[in-house]
């Protein structure tokens, strides 16, 4: 390893199976100067199994700004700093990036050491087209910003990730909202209860029900938003919500047609005019 300048290196590591551990990982773990990992007490049982005894210090969302001094003082004196999370890709829904950033705008070199990815494992095995996808990492809590996360995919591939604790639920929107898209559900890739579900929502919560061991492990899951009837693809509940506003303020304001859409275009986030001048058609057609 050179060590005339300083070099961070962005190091992915199992996701579970140790023998995902690519052997560049290995020597590049075994030779970096420090490590900054995510959780020390979480990395020691892999450095361990690998017999790499290059130190270790914490770099977790926490404290990333504070600790990323320390990194970068090394990196000045011409040292290796090695980056890992407690599983997978750093930076990837992990900490990671202010690091990167620092050492970047410090112009230091920042390698990627490749390897296992959760997200990019998950599409793999999905049969959907992945020559674009989007990855939202977690969901927010609410459905209905769920569902605006979701829709900001169309027409394509989403990924995510979820907890065991809440996977039917999100499915059950899914299924709700999105009920003949295809998804690919992944749980505990590369662990001992691993399994990779085929099919619509309603048909993966069918077979969670039947699992036992549904609760244990995370989820990666991707849905194809691309092959899903115009009826099930939002466009028309979309159409039908701008008509709903338009009477809404109307009736509330007393405003003409004219400036209840002018209103609406200058509340609503994402709606363009001519989805605005549409649903105005619409509404003549009924009205007039």
């Amino acid at each position: 390893m050179q060590n005339s300048k300083g070099c961070l290196y962005v190091v992915a590591t199992p996701i579970g199976n140790l023998e995902d551990m690519t052997p560049r990982a290995v020597r590049i773990l075994s030779e970096a100067d420090i490590i900054a990992a995510e959780d020390t007490r979480h990395s020691r049982g892999l450095l361990s199994h690998f017999n790499i005894k290059t130190p270790m210090f914490s770099c977790h969302k926490f404290n990333e700004e504070k600790r990323g001094g320390l990194f970068i003082s090394k990196l000045e004196e011409g040292k290796s700093v090695a980056l890992i999370s407690d599983a997978g890709t750093p930076c990837i829904s992990d900490p990671g990036h202010r690091l990167v950033n620092m050492a970047a705008e410090a112009g230091f070199d920042v390698v990627a050491i490749c390897g296992a990815s959760a997200v990019v494992s998950a599409l793999s095995v999905s049969g959907f087209d992945a020559s674009r996808f989007s990855f939202v990492g977690f969901l927010p809590r609410t459905k209905k910003d769920m569902l605006k996360t979701m829709a900001q995919a169309l027409p394509g591939t989403v990924v995510f990730y979820e907890s065991p604790k809440r996977i039917q639920a999100t499915l059950q929107i899914v299924a709700d909202e999105y009920p003949t898209a295809q998804v690919c559900l992944c749980n505990d890739i590369s662990k001992k209860f691993e399994r990779v579900y085929h099919g619509t929502a309603n048909e993966i919560l069918a077979q969670l029900d039947e699992n036992p061991n549904a609760q244990k492990g995370e989820y990666a899951c991707v849905i194809n938003m691309e092959e899903m009837p115009a009826e099930t693809s939002g466009d028309e509940p979309d159409a039908l919500s701008l008509e709903a506003q338009l009477v809404d303020i109307m009736v509330k304001t007393g405003d003409s047609l004219k400036h209840a859409s002018l209103k609406l275009h200058a509340n609503s986030d994402g709606v363009s005019k001519k989805e605005i001048y549409a649903a105005m058609l619409n509404l003549k057609e009924m009205f007039l």
